[in-house]
């Protein structure tokens, strides 16, 4: 159900045969997706019914020119309906065979968002270190999704923020950086199809049976790497995109 990293050795090998597409989730059956959903749940990651692709890049919701296609919850009240249960779960998973799901963050997970490249880098930093790292999703549309423990809520209000920290789903491709998922925000959960012709989908690279780590202990790393991957962005865009 996972994809494990077998000790250093052809540790990079293995990350870039995972990173072109070869995620355990993809071809998944019926069978295989309600098992990977019910695994999440039995991770505590709370789960609710998302959109789906349709014809060509379109979504399955009604919104003509949804910003969000297949990437979005088909409830607006997704936050009180996200469950762990088995049972729902598995009516939802077989009443809605195409449907995608997301996972509601800030309940008992977060979820730290960043670049492909930038995870990648990141993940050889952490497991050559022999930091614990929980699950990892990989995004075919160029995202890697790292889940952890949750910030919680402090009793202190004022300490804590919303998910708000440098961009809406539909803008992420204006801030390549790392976004912290946390209260009031979602992330899909493999196995998720998105939109094209092309078979794109959010795949486990490690699966939820990895327990959640603490996030600050992934944040140094993953930061460095976000801010290598924007400068080397930046180096390499036209001269006249620097201005």
């Amino acid at each position: 159900m996972s994809a494990e990293f077998g000790g250093l050795s052809g540790l990079r090998g293995k990350l870039t045969q995972w990173l072109r597409g070869s995620g355990p989730t993809e071809g998944a059956d019926d069978g295989d997706r309600e098992a990977l959903l019910l695994a999440a749940a039995g991770a505590g990651l709370p789960l609710a019914p998302a959109a789906y692709p349709a014809a060509g890049y379109r979504c399955s919701c009604d919104r003509v020119g949804c910003p969000t296609p297949a990437r979005h919850p088909v409830s607006f009240a997704w936050q009180t309906q996200s469950t762990t249960d088995r049972a729902q779960i598995e009516r939802w998973a077989r009443h809605q065979p195409q449907a995608n799901f997301i996972t509601a963050t800030g309940m008992t997970h977060d979820v730290l968002d960043v670049p492909l490249e930038a995870g990648r880098q990141a993940l050889e930093r952490l497991l050559g270190s022999g930091i614990e790292v929980g699950p990892v999703a990989g995004s075919d549309d160029g995202r890697m999704l790292f889940f952890t423990l949750t910030r919680g809520t402090p009793e202190d209000e004022d300490e804590w923020w919303p998910c708000e920290l440098d961009c809406h789903p539909e803008t992420m491709d204006e801030h390549p950086g790392l976004r912290w998922h946390c209260r009031g925000s979602y992330v899909l959960v493999p196995p998720a199809r998105l939109p094209g012709d092309d078979g794109q989908s959010v795949h486990w690279l490690r699966g939820p049976e990895h327990p959640l780590p603490d996030p600050l202990s992934l944040l140094e790393a993953l930061t460095d790497a976000c801010a290598r991957h924007v400068t080397e962005q930046d180096h390499a865009a036209p001269g006249w995109q620097r201005l």
